[in-house]
Parts: C-alpha cells; sequence; structure tokens
C-alpha cells in the first residue's frame, strides 16, 4: 500500500521543518565524532509486533540528509511485523543516515501507532459487519497522513475537514434553533455534500429521521440505547447510515457494534495512539 499524490505532497514541507527542527545549523555530535568518509550499513527493525505505515516518509529523509545513499524497504505500508523483522536497509555515508535517523524514525513509529491501533479496533470487530472510522483529532498539519495510516490499519476515513462533509454536531444545532431547522439549512446551502447530524437521545433521533438525514451519529448511546435506535432507524425510508460515537473504549467497541450499526468512530486511534517501537542500528563497512 503506498500513499496518495495529495499525502505526499503533504508530507515534504513537514519533512523538511522536522529536520530543521532537529538539525538546525547542524548536527554537532555526528560532525565531532564521525568522519565524513565513513560508509555505514543500516537497518530499521521492528522490537514489537504491529502494522506498518510511512515508510515511503523514510525514504524521502534519508533522501536529504544522505542523496547519496541506498534506501531499500523490506516491507510495504500495511504490512505486519514481528519483533526483530528487518523494514528498511540503508548504505551510505553514515553522517547523513545518522542525522535523518530521528527524523524518520518519528514519523514511522508514530504512523504505525496510528495504523497499529486501528488493526487493533478493526480485529475486535471482525464478523460484526461494522467498521471503524477516524475523526478530526489529529495532530495539527498530519491529518492527511494520519487517515492515510488508519487505512493502512484496515480503518475507514470520515471526512478530511470541515470543507467535505456537513455534520452537525450539539453545538451547532443550538445556534440553529434545533435539529430540524440545522438540517435544512445545511441541505439548503450545500445540497452537494452530505448530511450527518448528531444526536443525543430518542427525540432527537426522530425530529432528525423526520428531515432524512445521510447518516445519524448516535453520541453517547448505551448499548441497550442504540439496539432500540437502530430499530427505529430501520424503519426509515429512506434508512440513514449509522455511526455510534461517545463512550467507547478499544477494550469495549464491540459492546457497540450492535447489528445495523454501521461505523464507530474513534478519536483515541490518531490522537493518542502509542507509538510502534522500531529502532535503527548502523555498522560501519571496513571496505569502504
Amino acid at each position: 500500500m503506498t500513499p496518495l499524490l495529495d499525502e505526499l505532497r503533504l508530507a515534504a514541507p513537514l519533512i523538511d521543518a522536522a529536520l530543521a527542527e532537529d538539525v538546525g545549523p547542524g548536527d554537532a555530535t555526528t560532525e565531532a565524532t564521525v568522519p565524513p568518509d565513513v560508509v555505514a550499513d543500516g537497518t530499521i527493525r521492528a522490537k514489537e509486533a504491529g502494522v506498518l505505515a510511512g515508510l515511503p516518509l523514510v525514504r524521502e529523509v534519508f533522501a536529504r540528509t544522505a542523496p547519496d545513499a541506498t534506501c531499500e524497504l523490506d516491507a510495504e505500508d500495511g504490512d505486519r511485523v514481528a519483533p526483530g523483522d528487518t523494514v528498511v536497509r540503508l548504505r551510505g555515508r553514515a553522517r547523513g543516515l545518522l542525522t535523518g535517523e530521528r527524523v524518520a524514525l518519528n514519523f514511522l513509529q508514530h504512523l504505525s501507532g496510528i495504523a497499529t491501533a486501528t488493526a487493533v479496533a478493526v480485529a475486535r470487530l471482525e464478523g460484526t459487519g461494522t467498521r471503524i472510522l477516524d475523526t478530526r483529532k489529529t495532530v495539527p498539519g498530519m491529518r492527511l497522513l494520519a487517515k492515510y495510516a488508519v487505512r493502512c490499519g484496515g480503518g475507514v476515513n470520515h471526512r478530511r475537514g470541515l470543507y467535505d462533509m456537513i455534520l452537525i454536531k450539539e453545538n451547532h444545532v443550538a445556534a440553529a434553533g434545533g435539529v430540524a431547522a440545522a438540517i435544512r439549512a445545511a441541505r439548503a446551502h450545500r445540497p452537494d455534500l452530505k448530511v450527518e447530524i448528531e444526536v443525543r437521545d430518542a427525540r432527537e433521533l426522530a425530529e432528525a429521521l423526520a428531515e432524512a438525514p445521510d447518516r445519524v451519529m448516535l453520541d453517547n448511546f448505551a448499548p441497550e440505547a442504540i439496539r432500540a435506535a437502530v430499530a427505529t432507524v430501520d424503519a426509515a425510508d429512506p434508512r440513514p447510515e449509522i455511526e455510534v460515537s461517545g463512550g467507547v473504549t478499544p477494550e469495549t467497541v464491540r459492546d457497540y457494534a450492535l447489528p445495523g450499526v454501521d461505523f464507530i468512530s474513534s478519536g483515541s486511534i490518531t490522537h493518542s495512539p502509542r507509538a510502534l517501537d522500531l529502532s535503527m542500528l548502523i555498522t560501519a563497512r571496513s571496505d569502504a
């Protein structure tokens, strides 16, 4: 699995900014301890099991810090790895490899953490028919990369931002004067966009269904309330999709994947995943 063009385009300024932040006017330690002509082999290996995402960014980092080096990918994004698996092989000037190490690993570990957290949730929903959605709870500037990592883990992307879908939440409802008023205003203003509305109880759900939204989000509904809501939605014509959100943890996600629930959205897979543990080691070549 490889990133789409817009994700690679987005990555370029992020990589440049990360290197400027980390290297600044120069890598003082490497320049002081490593002669400029030393050539080395490097490997990036997994130290724990997980799902990879971000390997093309590793190549882009080293293309900047070690432009004459070779960078061979032994795996692809979306692949599962086990402890000890080699995922990248490098050969080039040791200085450039060392200077790019941390930035390359930061991108790879963070995005692989997202992919791994997503894969865990996806596995827990196996056989239910319910899919995991991401949210806009992402590190600023890394939205598209995070959503790419979610896809690597088997998840589904929600809207990219505020511009490509209408999602009416409780504060919009309060400001618009009610559920029905908000949906009608949204349809009138942007008839080209799908409309989703967050509902908090059975009353708001009934009001929303009367306006035929494309999707309803059941916010902080307990499992027993979800069952009742699904029955209500199933009777609607046309039937909107159902998304469940709020109060769901990785441990309880399957409890909410009841028959009829199309999606469960999770902010935790992008805003607080644990980085996948990977490391890089180099060996100086005596035949250089």
